[in-house]
């Protein structure tokens, strides 16, 4: 079925270069939802309490219970609990939720400064505190999130400024009810954009080596953590006037070498890279991807299809987030180096 190589060498070069821009690894939180962006959660989780990143952050619960044993806290962005544990943290994304979140709940209240899509609007950061106050709810952090931190605009100013206020706005409400806030706004790109003055970053993109800024933005020179491997189901010479796979769309101009290899759509390789992508060492696909698997001009016994994701997906006219999210979870994930 293929295989995901996994390099720890780049993962630990991408952590050291957040780090540093942080100020330690101490506010690093890494974002494992999704199954950590295509990677595995459990395999990455290991590997970031190894390095010492004490903070994870995912979609749902059942990823918290997956890698609950790796991190001190973990916040979950969209669910509400169904069991009691001290690491998690659940997110209120507007004030109708409150109430389905059982009395003594940690929680987190996102804050809408622009991206409108979560949150509530800023407006309503008071009556939010005392509705979860009512609820006994226990508030342990206010966050944002930035719309547009990978582009050059006033947007990230003004979200930023946005968020700076509510902190103090916040902090004044909390000793009210005594409780203790952390604030984190910046995800992967906004981390680069500037100092970090909250106690943590949420990093996801940028841990996988696969953050895409503007081009007048910092460029700070991560290492892609993951690889996509093939391997061979049959060969075959394909001769002159011969086409290949369904409905034939690619017809050989001459004889040549191809291969079938175990990976299609159904294992993340989206079929709008059908005839027209080509792989880091110069092998071309041939017709059109299937189910299960795809042809290339090759004999390798085990093949490369990518080595960075953003390269596959400019070939499908996507983001490199989307082909790493859409990987089959049932390929086998192996370091190796």
């Amino acid at each position: 079925m293929g295989t995901i190589k996994l390099s720890r060498q780049a993962l630990i070069h991408n952590l050291d270069i957040i780090a540093h821009q942080i100020g330690g690894k101490d506010k690093i939180a890494v974002v494992l939802k999704d199954n950590a962006y295509g990677h595995g959660a459990e395999i990455i989780a290991q590997a970031v309490k190894e390095y010492g990143v004490k903070n994870a952050v995912v979609r749902l619960e059942h990823e918290a219970v997956e890698i609950a044993d790796f991190f001190d806290q973990i916040l979950i962005l969209a669910d509400t609990p169904t069991q009691t544990d001290e690491k998690f943290t659940y997110a209120i994304n507007s004030l109708e939720s409150i109430r389905k979140f059982p009395h003594g709940t940690r929680v987190e209240l996102k804050i809408d400064t622009g991206m409108h899509r979560n949150g509530i609007d800023p407006s309503m950061l008071a009556p939010a505190f005392a509705q979860i106050a009512a609820q006994g709810l226990i508030c342990s952090g206010v966050f944002t999130h930035y719309r547009s931190a990978d582009t050059l605009s006033s947007e990230w100013y003004w979200q930023r400024r946005a968020f700076d206020t509510l902190k103090v706005q916040a902090l004044e409400f909390s000793k009210k009810y005594g409780w203790t806030l952390r604030f984190h706004a910046s995800n992967s790109a906004g981390t680069f954009r500037s100092d970090c003055s909250d106690d943590l970053v949420r990093v996801g993109i940028a841990l996988y080596g696969c953050l895409e800024m503007e081009a007048t933005l910092p460029q700070p020179g991560l290492k892609p953590v993951l690889s996509l491997w093939g391997d061979k189901i049959a060969t075959r010479i394909l001769k002159k006037g011969e086409r290949v796979g369904y409905n034939g769309i690619y017809e050989a101009m001459e004889d040549e070498v191809i291969s079938t290899y175990d990976l299609g759509y159904s294992n993340g390789l989206d079929r709008l890279a059908s005839n027209r992508y080509v792989t880091p060492e110069g092998i071309a696909l041939r017709g059109r991807i299937s189910m299960d698997n795809s042809v290339f001009t090759s004999d390798a016994d085990e093949l490369l299809i990518f080595d960075n994701a953003n390269h596959y997906a400019r070939a499908v006219g996507t983001i490199g987030y989307e082909i790493l999210a859409c990987l089959d979870k049932d390929l086998k994930r192996e370091w190796i180096k």
